[in-house]
C-alpha cells in the first residue's frame, strides 16, 4: 500500500502544472485535415468560440484515434456538434447554444 501511495505522489510531481499547481494538459496542434474540414463546413468561428479546453479536448480525442474510421467518426461528431450548437461530447452545453 505504501508503495502505491509513493508511486502516485511521484507521478503527480512529474506531471506538468501551472503556477497554481493545477495539472496542465498538453496543447495539441490542429491537424491539416481538421482545419480543412472546419473551413469547408464554415465552422471555424464556432470552433474558435468554444473554450480552450474544449478545443484541445476535441483535437486530442481525434488525434488519439488508432483507426482511420474512428478518426473520421470523431471528426464528424465534432463538426456536427459545432454545427448544431449546445452540445459538447454528446453532453448539453448551453453556452454554445445557437
Amino acid at each position: 500500500m505504501a508503495n502505491r501511495e509513493h508511486d502516485r505522489r511521484e507521478s503527480d510531481s512529474r506531471s506538468p502544472r501551472d503556477k497554481n499547481g493545477h495539472l496542465k494538459r498538453k496543447l495539441n496542434e490542429m491537424p491539416e485535415d481538421v482545419k480543412r474540414a472546419l473551413e469547408d463546413r464554415g465552422l471555424r468561428a464556432d470552433y474558435n468560440a468554444r473554450p480552450a479546453y474544449q478545443r484541445n479536448d476535441y483535437l486530442s480525442w481525434i488525434i488519439r484515434a488508432k483507426m482511420p474510421l474512428t478518426r473520421t467518426k470523431r471528426l464528424n461528431q465534432m463538426l456536427e456538434e459545432l454545427e448544431t450548437g449546445g452540445v459538447y461530447m454528446r453532453m448539453d452545453h448551453p453556452a454554445s447554444k445557437k
